[in-house]
């Protein structure tokens, strides 16, 4: 069964954009506008340049803001608060989703490549404050972004969290890789698989995956 696998789990680290929330709700589609502008601006380049250099160094980096402060040495605090001014009425609560991450034992904790407020935003409108015993985001790995492992290790030694006896549950295949390599169960968060052999679990619901973990 699905629960004895993740019998020894006390930490369940929970990424947020897109896996707390259905990719159908289209909530980063608004980041992305944003960021293109941010690079825009910052670079001074048009629309198209824009947009290819975004997804270049998401690709290369991990994040567009990883690129830009490596080839363009942006500041990071005032670009995450322009990408993350967005209408967060898209989402709605889930109060599935909050019952089951209630239900599980041990701690639970959100980790994002986005900004803690944000993150915390997020959170409560989708109905799932108070549920989580931290919130991390890119900020607490010193800037550095999923899925660098160097950029787990921090988060993880702050928290004071055992790899071992945790679960990774998040929508981009790569940002499973280092958890898997340090000991974490893993659960690819996604309407479609992308089988890899650091990927042990998937589902295209988180609600009703985290229901086959209860006793």
């Amino acid at each position: 069964m699905v629960a004895e696998r993740f019998s020894h789990v006390e930490t369940w680290v929970f990424d947020l954009d897109n896996t707390l929330y259905p990719p159908a709700m289209r909530l980063f589609d608004q980041i992305e506008v944003r960021m293109t502008a941010w690079v825009m601006e910052a670079v001074g380049v048009d629309h198209a340049e824009a947009d290819r250099l975004r997804h270049d160094y998401w690709r290369r980096y991990g994040t567009t803001l990883a690129g830009l402060m490596q080839e363009h040495g942006v500041d990071p605090g005032p670009y995450l608060t322009h990408v993350h001014d967005i209408d967060f009425g898209v989402l709605s609560p889930d109060p599935d989703l909050a019952a089951c991450i209630a239900d599980l034992p041990g701690r639970r904790i959100v980790y994002t490549n986005g900004s803690e407020p944000y993150a915390r935003r997020v959170i409560e409108a989708r109905g799932l404050e108070g549920l989580f015993d931290a919130v991390y985001g890119v900020e607490h790995a010193g800037f550095r972004p999923k899925p660098e492992r160097a950029a787990f290790e921090t988060v993880f030694a702050a928290d004071g969290l055992d790899p071992a006896r945790a679960a990774m549950f998040e929508d981009d295949p790569r940002n499973l890789a280092a958890p898997h390599e340090m000991g974490m169960r893993t659960v690819h968060v996604a309407p479609d698989p992308a089988p890899a052999d650091h990927i042990h679990h998937h589902t295209d619901d988180l609600a009703a995956f985290l229901g086959l973990l209860r006793g």
